[in-house]
C-alpha cells in the first residue's frame, strides 16, 4: 500500500491523498502506459504480485520525447527549454528575458508562462516583459508574422490529413470490426450444418480479440464454458453490456479513487465556497492591501504614502461605520455581505492601527533627538528640515500632544545640556593649561628679545600670532579663542544655534511656520497649529536662561580669579586612557592641537603658588605672556564678545523678576570683560616695557645707516600695542561687529582711558631710560642672564644682509654705542614719538598736549645726557692737553738771531688738540655723520674756553708770549673755521682782550708791526697741514657725492 500510494502522489503530483487544492499540473501522458519497463540487470528477473490496481499505475522507464523537460518532482512534459520568439523578434525568448533579470533558468514556472508551448503561457506577461519597448509598428509586424505562422501549421496539417487518408478510413474500419466482434460474443456463428471450411479460409486474427485459445479442446463442456465466458464480455444488456466481469474491481477502484480524490472532486460546497472568499478578496482588494502598504512604506519611510494609506483606512472605517448607522437607523439586521465588510474592515484597521502607533512611537523618539545647525551639510541623522517633516505627519495622523511645542522643548533641553556642559568644560581645560604653564618658569631674555622682534616693521605686513610668544603660550590662547568661538561664533558657535533655534520658535509662535503644515484628517490637528500663551511665555523664559547662562560664564571666567577644584575633569572617568610613548613628556598631552583637549589624569598639576605675579588673579591670562600675544587674542576675543552680545540683546526677550533688563545686563558684561582685559594687558605692557630694550642689538637701519633698527623696531611693537588696545576698548576691528537692532558696546569709561595713556607715557619713558643704560653700559645692563646663550634660539651675533662695515656694530665699545643712541634719540624725538602720539590721539580720539610736553623734555634731557657722555672725556683731554702746553716753559721761545719775533710755528699742543678732533671726527662720521657738525662745534667751543681760561690763569705776557698765542688762537681757528660758531667767536675775540690786558704797550706796538709776517706764517703752516687736516674743510656742493662714496 505504501508503494502504492507513493505511486499515487507521483503520478497526480500531489503530497497527499486527502489535498486540499488542485495539483499544479498533473504531468503524466497517455503514451506512457504504452512504454515497456526498464530491464533489470540481474540474471533472474523479480517477479513481483501485481495489484487489481495495476492499471492505475504508471510504468518507471516512460518515454521521453525530443523537446521535453522533467520537473523537480520527476513529472515530465512537451514544453521546451527555449522557444523563438512567435512574434519573429528576437531568435531565443529565454535569452531576452535572462537579459531583461528575470531567473528563468532557475524558475521553471516562471520561464512557462513565457513559451507558447506551455499552457500556462501568459499573453500579457509576454508581451510586457519581452516586448517592454516594442513600437506599435514592430507589434503589427509582429502579428503579421504570427498569423502567417498559424496558416502555415494550418496548411501542414490539412496536407497531413490528405497524405494518410487511407490510414484514417483503415483505422476506422479497424474500430467497427471490434465494435461488432465485441458485441455478438456469445453468439453462436451462422453457417451451413453440412458446410466445410474451405482449404484456404483464414483463421481469426491474432490480433483479434475475438481469438480463441488454439490450445483448447472444442469439447461440449468446454464449448459451453467459453460460451459463458463470451457472454459475460459481450456488449449486450444480459452482461451489462461487457462491464459485468469487471464491475466488482471497478467498484474497488471506485471506492479507492474517492478516498483519495474525494475531498478535491467531492468538495464542489467548499469550491464555491473559496470562489465566494476570493470574489470578496477581488472585491475587496484594496481594503486588504491597506495594512501591507503601510507596513511597506513605513519600512521605506515613505512619509507620503503612510499617510495616504492611514487616510485611506480612516476612510473604510468611517464607511463601515455608517453601514452600522444605517442599519440602527433602520432597525434592521445586517445583510452577511455586511459583517463580512465590517468584519474585514476591523480587521484591516486594527492591524494599521498598531502599525501606526509604532511608528508614532518612533517619530517620537526621532523627533526629540533631531539637532541641527545651520551650516549642517544634510545627513541621515539631523537634516535642517527633518523635524518639520516629522511634525508634518504626525499631524496627519493625528496625535493628542503638540508636536511643535515637543520639538520645541526638547531642542531647548539639548542646547542648556551642551552649553552648560561647554562653558564647565572649557574653563577646566583652561585652568589645566594654565596651571601647567605656571609651573614651567618665567622665558628667557632671548626669547623676550625674539618675540618682540617679530612684530614686522612694514605696515603693511600683518605680523605671525605663532611668533608673538612661546609655543605653549600660543597654544593657549588659540585654545581661549576656539573655546570662546565654539561658544559665541554666530555661524559655528552654540549662540548660533541658540538664535536659530529663537527664530524658529518665534516663527511658531506668530503661526508662521505652521502654514506649511497640514490639519490632519478631518481638521483634527488645527488645534495644534497654535501655542498656547504658557507654552509662549515658557520659550521666552527658556531662551532668556540659555542666554543667561552664556552671559554668567563669560562674567565669572574673565572676572574671577583662577578656580581651584577640576575634580568635575575626572567625570566620568575616561574608559581607555590616552596613550603616551615613553618620549612623550606628560605635560606635553595637555597640548590642545585640533578639536580635542587631551588630558593625562595620572599628571594633574597643583594649583600655581601665589608668587605675587601679576597674571595670577586673571584666569584668561596665561603665566608669563607678554602683552604682545595677549592684546592680538583678546581683540579677537572681545569681538566675538561684542558681536555675540549685540546678538543676544537683539532677541529682544523679555524681563524676568530675578534679572534686570537682558540688554543692561549685557551691556555690562561687555564693558566688565573690556575692563578685565585692558587691565591684563596694560599690566603686561609695564612690565614689557622694562624688556624692551633688548629691542636694541646694535645693528643699523637698512635705509638709514646713520641709527639702528631700535626706532622701528619700537614704533612697529608700541603701534601693534595701541591698534590691539583700540579694538579691546571700542570693540571693532577688521572682522567687525555686526550690525544689530540693539548695540550694547559703549564707548570706554575716562578711567580705562586714563589708565592706557599713562601706561603709553610709561613704556616711552622706559624704553628711553633704558636706551641710554644700554648705550652707557653696554652688556651689563641686560644682567647676567643676557650672557647664557641657550640653544638654536639663541640671536646669531651677525645676521644676514650685513654689508662690509655697516650693519653690526663693535657694541663693546662705548662710544659707538653713544653715538647710535645719540641719533637714535634725534630719530625719536623728530619722529618716533610724535608719530606715535598721533597714533594714540587718532585711535582713542583724545589729546595728548601734556603728556607730549614731558615727553619732548625727556627726549631732550635724555638727548643732553648722552651728548654729555660722550663730549667729557673729549673735553677732559683737550683741556689738560691745552694747560700742558701753554704752561710748558718752551711754550713760547725767543726768536733766533737774525730772525723775525713774527717766524715761529704753532705750538706741539695745539697739534696735539686737532689731531684729537680729527679722530672724532673720524669716528663721528663713520658711526653716525649727521653727529659730526655738531659735535665738533661743541668740542671747538670747549676748545676756546680752555683757552681763555688757560690764557687768563698767565701772570705775564712778553711779545713773544703773545705773538705764540695770537699765532696759536688764529691757527686753530683757521683750521676749524667749517665749526665755528658765534660762541667761539666771541671766546675768540675775549682771548685777544685777556692777552692785551697782560702785555705792556712796547709789545702792542710791535705786535702791530709784525702782524704782516705772522698773516705770511700763519698762511705758510695753513699750506703745510692742509692735508693733515683736510678732514676740518668745508665740502664743495659739486663733490658732496664724492665725499659721500670715499
Amino acid at each position: 500500500m505504501d508503494s502504492l500510494e507513493n505511486q499515487l502522489k507521483k503520478k497526480y503530483n500531489i503530497d497527499t491523498l486527502f489535498p486540499a487544492a488542485w495539483p499544479d499540473r498533473i504531468g503524466d501522458s497517455s503514451d506512457e502506459e504504452d512504454t515497456p519497463p526498464p530491464r533489470i540487470s540481474t540474471a533472474q528477473p523479480i517477479r513481483r504480485s501485481k495489484s487489481r490496481y495495476s492499471a492505475l499505475e504508471t510504468t518507471r522507464g516512460s518515454k521521453s520525447f525530443p523537446g521535453t523537460q522533467r520537473t523537480r518532482d520527476g513529472v515530465e512534459n512537451l514544453v521546451q527549454k527555449d522557444e523563438q520568439d512567435p512574434l519573429g523578434t528576437y531568435p531565443s525568448v529565454v535569452q531576452v528575458l535572462r537579459q531583461r533579470g528575470l531567473p528563468v533558468e532557475d524558475d521553471v514556472k516562471l520561464r512557462n508562462r513565457f513559451l507558447l508551448s506551455s499552457t500556462t503561457f501568459s499573453p500579457s506577461l509576454f508581451l510586457a516583459q519581452v516586448h517592454s519597448s516594442a513600437s506599435t509598428d514592430s507589434l503589427l509586424a509582429g502579428l503579421d508574422f504570427l498569423s502567417r505562422s498559424i496558416e502555415q501549421k494550418s496548411a501542414s496539417l490539412k496536407i497531413l490529413v490528405e497524405s494518410n487518408f487511407e490510414r484514417f478510413v483503415s483505422a476506422k474500419a479497424t474500430i467497427d470490426r471490434v465494435y461488432n466482434e465485441m458485441k455478438d460474443v456469445g453468439k453462436e456463428p451462422e453457417s451451413p450444418p453440412n458446410r466445410r471450411p474451405s482449404g484456404h479460409s483464414r483463421g481469426p486474427s491474432r490480433s483479434s480479440f475475438s481469438a480463441r485459445n488454439a490450445s483448447g479442446t472444442l469439447s461440449p463442456g468446454n464449448v459451453k464454458s467459453v460460451s459463458s465466458d463470451k457472454k459475460k464480455n459481450a456488449l449486450l444488456k444480459e452482461s451489462e453490456y461487457g462491464v459485468h466481469g469487471i464491475k466488482i474491481p471497478l467498484t474497488e477502484v471506485a471506492v479507492k479513487a474517492e478516498e483519495v480524490w474525494g475531498p478535491a472532486l467531492g468538495g464542489r460546497e467548499k469550491e464555491q465556497a473559496l470562489k465566494d472568499i476570493l470574489s470578496s478578496v477581488e472585491k475587496n482588494r484594496s481594503l486588504f492591501e491597506v495594512g501591507s502598504a503601510t507596513q511597506d512604506a513605513i519600512r521605506r519611510k515613505d512619509h507620503e504614502t503612510i499617510v495616504e494609506e492611514y487616510t485611506r483606512a480612516r476612510k473604510y472605517v468611517d464607511d463601515a461605520r455608517v453601514i452600522v448607522e444605517q442599519a440602527k437607523y433602520r432597525s434592521a439586521p445586517l445583510s452577511d455581505a455586511e459583517i463580512h465588510q465590517i468584519i474585514v474592515t476591523a480587521r484591516m484597521w486594527s492591524d494599521v492601527e498598531a502599525h501606526i502607533e509604532d511608528f508614532k512611537r518612533d517619530a517620537w523618539r526621532r523627533l526629540a533627538r533631531i539637532h541641527f545647525t545651520k551650516d549642517q551639510t544634510s545627513t541621515e541623522d539631523a537634516k535642517p528640515e527633518q523635524h518639520m517633516e516629522l511634525i508634518s505627519i504626525m499631524l496627519e495622523l493625528g496625535v493628542e500632544d503638540n508636536p511643535v511645542w515637543i520639538w520645541l522643548l526638547s531642542r531647548y533641553d539639548y542646547l542648556k545640556s551642551r552649553i552648560s556642559r561647554m562653558c564647565e568644560r572649557s574653563t577646566l581645560e583652561i585652568e589645566i593649561l594654565r596651571r601647567h604653564l605656571a609651573s614651567t618658569g618665567k622665558t628667557s631674555l632671548r626669547m623676550v628679545s625674539k618675540h618682540l622682534r617679530s612684530v614686522p616693521t612694514s605696515g603693511n605686513a600683518s605680523p605671525d600670532p605663532t611668533k608673538l610668544d612661546t609655543p605653549k603660550v600660543v597654544e593657549f590662547w588659540e585654545h581661549v579663542h576656539a573655546s570662546m568661538t565654539n561658544l559665541l561664533s554666530v555661524n559655528r558657535g552654540l549662540l548660533g544655534e541658540i538664535l536659530e533655534y529663537w527664530d524658529i520658535a518665534q516663527s511658531f509662535i506668530s503661526g508662521r511656520a505652521q502654514r506649511s503644515l497640514p490639519m490632519g484628517f478631518n481638521n483634527e490637528s488645527s488645534v495644534h497649529h497654535t501655542l498656547t500663551s504658557s507654552n509662549v511665555i515658557d520659550l521666552e523664559k527658556g531662551a532668556t536662561e540659555l542666554i543667561n547662562i552664556i552671559r554668567d560664564h563669560l562674567w565669572s571666567f574673565f572676572s574671577d580669579p583662577p578656580i581651584d577644584d577640576i575634580s568635575p575633569l575626572f567625570s566620568p572617568i575616561p574608559t581607555t586612557p590616552t596613550p603616551t610613548t615613553p618620549r612623550t613628556p606628560l605635560s606635553a598631552m595637555l597640548s590642545p592641537t585640533g578639536n580635542k583637549f587631551r588630558f593625562d589624569p595620572s599628571n594633574v598639576p597643583p594649583p600655581s603658588p601665589s608668587r605675587g605675579e601679576s597674571w595670577e588673579k586673571y584666569a584668561f591670562w596665561p603665566p608669563n605672556s607678554n602683552s604682545l600675544s595677549g592684546s592680538h587674542y583678546l581683540s579677537k576675543v572681545l569681538i566675538l564678545i561684542g558681536t555675540a552680545a549685540n546678538e543676544m540683546a537683539s532677541l529682544s526677550l523679555p524681563e524676568t523678576r530675578s534679572t534686570a533688563r537682558l540688554d543692561e545686563a549685557l551691556r555690562q558684561l561687555v564693558g566688565g570683560v573690556r575692563e578685565r582685559c585692558v587691565q591684563a594687558v596694560c599690566t603686561s605692557w609695564n612690565t614689557d616695557a622694562e624688556n624692551l630694550k633688548v629691542l636694541e642689538d646694535w645693528t643699523r637701519e637698512v635705509d638709514r645707516k646713520d641709527i639702528t633698527a631700535m626706532p622701528n623696531r619700537f614704533l612697529a611693537v608700541q603701534g601693534f600695542l595701541l591698534t590691539n588696545l583700540q579694538k579691546i576698548m571700542y570693540v571693532t576691528g577688521s572682522e567687525g561687529v555686526s550690525k544689530t537692532a540693539v548695540d550694547v558696546v559703549i564707548p570706554p569709561s575716562n578711567k580705562l582711558l586714563q589708565m592706557v595713556r599713562a601706561q603709553f607715557v610709561t613704556s616711552l619713558y622706559r624704553t628711553l631710560s633704558g636706551m641710554v643704560e644700554c648705550a652707557e653700559k653696554g652688556q651689563r645692563a641686560l644682567g647676567t642672564e643676557w650672557e647664557v646663550k641657550g640653544d638654536d634660539l639663541t640671536i646669531p651675533t651677525v645676521s644676514e644682509g650685513d654689508e662690509g662695515g655697516w650693519g653690526k656694530l663693535d657694541a663693546d665699545k662705548q662710544s659707538a654705542r653713544l653715538l647710535l643712541t645719540l641719533s637714535n634719540m634725534s630719530t625719536f624725538a623728530t619722529e618716533t614719538t610724535p608719530h606715535l602720539l598721533s597714533q594714540f590721539e587718532t585711535l582713542f580720539s583724545v589729546q595728548l598736549t601734556d603728556e607730549t610736553a614731558r615727553i619732548r623734555d625727556v627726549l631732550s634731557q635724555l638727548d643732553t645726557q648722552l651728548f654729555k657722555s660722550y663730549t667729557k672725556p673729549h673735553i677732559q683731554k683737550i683741556n689738560s692737553t691745552i694747560e700742558a702746553g701753554i704752561f710748558s716753559p718752551s711754550w713760547a721761545p725767543e726768536p733766533k738771531k737774525g730772525k723775525s719775533v713774527a717766524d715761529r710755528d704753532p705750538s706741539p699742543y695745539v697739534f696735539t688738540v686737532l689731531l684729537n678732533l680729527v679722530t672724532v671726527h673720524d669716528e663721528v662720521n663713520t658711526t653716525s655723520p649727521p653727529l659730526t657738525t655738531r659735535i665738533l662745534r661743541f668740542l671747538f667751543e670747549s676748545t676756546t674756553t680752555s683757552l681763555i681760561s688757560t690764557f687768563t690763569a698767565l701772570p705775564h705776557c712778553g711779545l713773544s708770549a703773545l705773538m705764540q698765542a695770537t699765532l696759536d688762537v688764529e691757527f686753530m681757528a683757521q683750521t676749524l673755521s667749517t665749526y665755528t660758531t658765534e660762541k667761539a667767536s666771541q671766546v675768540q675775540t675775549d682771548i685777544y682782550q685777556v692777552l692785551d690786558q697782560k702785555t705792556d704797550n712796547a709789545a702792542r706796538v710791535r705786535l702791530q708791526e709784525e702782524l704782516g709776517n705772522l698773516r705770511g706764517v700763519l698762511k705758510r703752516c695753513r699750506e703745510n697741514t692742509k692735508l693733515e687736516f683736510a678732514c676740518f674743510r668745508r665740502v664743495k656742493r659739486g663733490t658732496v657725492g664724492e665725499a659721500q662714496g670715499r
